[in-house]
């Protein structure tokens, strides 16, 4: 079991293979800058003793809120983290009603946001949070303090810090994760340093990244998935570069800059690359686009562990030189390993991907467990389509059977060194997932799955679907909508999608068509395209979606085919342009309740 906090992994960079390019982002100008490890580790300890001059103690809590992570964030974290204060991350997409409420419930003494309309809301939200008493920020703002005059003088007695730093023990708190949820107010996720340096130590030999190796950073640093990844990166001595999703392709994108070895991502962020991928091909004319379509053919029959013939074998390999070569250049051409969680990743990705030689592997977890329970391995026999690999070590699982499930089918429940504390202030919310049994702390997932049988004999985890997120029909019949929901957005035409159906007489789908797709096969069937939002009422259109339909039903139970269904022409978000709010949660999750209120038109509309 890990002894470390998190800050070790810092020193111990510092020790064993310090770097100069530890952690760097993209300057003003557009050049990329970074900082070396040495100086990560001096600036974190002018920082410590800046905040501790500043009245701060342990057990303070402290907010932050980015758009995007860089070695300020990092510096901050650590800086706070050796002097027992505790860093509180907050979405950057979140309401402003939101941020009064976490600002309140975790008694935040003071924030530090980033550029943007940050500072604006945060401010905003202030006013209604009288324990916070300053605001400041990681980029020059003319109403705030810049993090940098919090800065103690270089060669100052660091005795202050090093004495509070001795005294935290792995089973101190670290951080509170509040949750993005997708209804009711967040939940802020109580999580000990050994619950985050398990995660870390657990997963070392199972990620393919050396000392010196180059990593690529742009998930939200808010969501304990990329936050225990970034501490990762430092306790695995990798060279750590901070961007954002905006620039992320094309010959002037991060990938080619960056050539990384590895990075993490969310499936629809890997969706949105496979979409780019495909609007390539599309633009293709002749014998190009029917090399680039027979390649992407090739995919839908990969599998880990396969062992095709000469004939498949060869059209692979001439594939792999004239088709997916190209994609992995767009990648920066030295990619290791692609890590995946947060959400299902939908078979086409998984297959697609590996198919072309980008390993892509999935992980299964969630905040309250820092965040990992099983992971897909790189090893051989250590990943499965359609699972989420086999239990991390020192993860025990049961399935607990119970309502309409399947045959082996049940909530997963499980406990490791990595499961939280509890939700902070809230017992009861704690009580409905956390049981205590052998010492242990048992975690109530809310997500149904199970064990199959896999490669060497293991056992393989398979999420199902989630506990709360069962449809029951009128006809009193269970329908999980995540399988339905990931068979259409395997196909090229789908953007997004929900089903639906709670207490009504059948399953029905709400479809978001991928533009670029539709556009395509409109311009093939000679059908004159006009805008998105009157060809998702074209007749050939709704019956080409149907036609869809028509080919999966089959493959699913009658209680759980989709009867009918609504295209619906606007992209599903984390937020409005209009500062409303949107349709998807902080990590890309389907608020169903929010998109069922917005369509609840549209959803009558298909039960008249």
């Amino acid at each position: 079991m890990s002894e470390k906090r998190l800050f070790d992994y810092l020193h111990e960079q510092l020790a064993h293979f310090p770097q100069s390019k530890a952690f760097g982002c993209k300057s003003a100008d557009g050049s990329w800058q970074y900082l070396s490890t040495a100086e990560i580790a001096e600036l974190a300890n002018r920082l410590s003793l800046g905040l501790l001059n500043a009245g701060l103690k342990p057990g303070d809590k402290v907010a932050t809120v980015v758009y995007r992570t860089t070695p300020a964030w990092v510096i901050l974290d650590f800086a706070l983290s050796q002097i027992g204060v505790l860093n509180v991350p907050m979405y950057p997409t979140i309401s402003v009603r939101e941020y009064v409420y976490i600002l309140n419930e975790a008694e935040v003494r003071c924030c530090f946001v980033g550029d943007g309309d940050l500072y604006d809301k945060v401010a905003q939200a202030r006013e209604k949070s009288p324990a916070v008493n300053e605001v400041f920020t990681f980029d020059p703002h003319p109403s705030a303090r810049h993090w940098e005059t919090l800065l103690a003088p270089s060669g100052s007695d660091f005795s202050a810090v090093e004495q509070i730093r001795t005294t935290i023990r792995p089973d101190d708190l670290a951080t509170l994760i509040y949750t993005s949820g997708t209804t009711g107010d967040p939940k802020g996720v109580m999580l000990t340093h050994r619950n985050i340096t398990y995660n870390v130590d657990t997963m070392r030999p199972l990620i393919p990244l050396d000392p010196g190796d180059r990593a690529l950073s742009f998930l939200p640093i808010s969501h304990i998935f990329e936050r225990a990844v970034v501490y990762a990166y430092t306790a695995y001595g990798a060279s750590v570069s901070f961007t954002g999703t905006d620039n992320l392709g094309g010959e002037n994108g991060d990938f080619k800059a960056i050539k990384p070895h590895f990075f993490t991502a969310v499936p629809r962020l890997l969706e949105k690359v496979y979409e780019r991928i495909l609007e390539k091909g599309l633009e293709l004319k002749g014998p190009k686009r029917a090399i680039f379509f027979w390649a992407l053919g090739l995919t839908d029959h990969w599998a880990f562990e396969q062992n095709p013939g000469f004939l498949t074998g060869l059209q692979r390999r001439i594939a792999d030189r004239l088709v997916f070569s190209k994609w992995r250049d767009a990648l920066g051409g030295h990619i290791r390993g692609v890590v995946t969680g947060a959400s299902p990743c939908p078979l086409k990705i998984m297959r697609t991907f590996n198919a072309a030689g980008i390993p892509l592997r999935e992980g299964y977890g969630m905040s309250e467990a820092a965040p990992a329970l099983s992971f897909s391995r790189y090893e051989s026999k250590g990943a499965l389509l359609g699972t989420v690999g086999t239990l991390l070590e020192g993860v025990e699982a049961y399935i607990e059977p119970g309502g309409d499930y399947g045959p082996g089918e049940g909530e997963i429940i499980a406990t490791s060194p990595g499961i939280m504390l509890g939700y902070f202030k809230q017992p009861e919310k704690t009580a409905e997932v956390l049981r205590f049994d052998g010492g242990k702390r048992w975690l109530c997932t809310g997500d149904v799955g199970r064990f199959v049988d896999g490669p060497g004999g293991k056992k393989f985890l398979q999420i199902t679907d989630r506990k709360k997120e069962l449809l029951k029909t009128s006809g009193g019949k269970y329908v999980a909508p995540a399988p339905l929901e990931s068979r259409l957005k395997e196909h090229r035409l789908v953007e997004q999608a929900m089903v639906v159906g709670n207490n009504l007489k059948f399953v029905s789908a709400l479809i978001v068509p991928a533009q670029a797709a539709l556009r395509d096969w409109c311009e093939h069937h000679e059908i004159g395209w006009t805008t998105l939002a009157e060809m998702v009422r074209h007749p050939r259109v709704l019956e080409r979606y149907q036609m869809l339909l028509d080919r999966i039903n089959p493959d699913f139970g009658r209680a759980e085919q989709i009867k009918k269904f609504v295209l619906l022409p606007d992209i599903w978000e984390p937020v409005r342009k209009d500062g409303a709010e949107g349709e998807l949660t902080p990590t890309l999750k389907l608020k169903r309740r929010v998109i069922e209120e917005k369509f609840k038109a549209e959803i009558a509309g298909m039960y008249v």
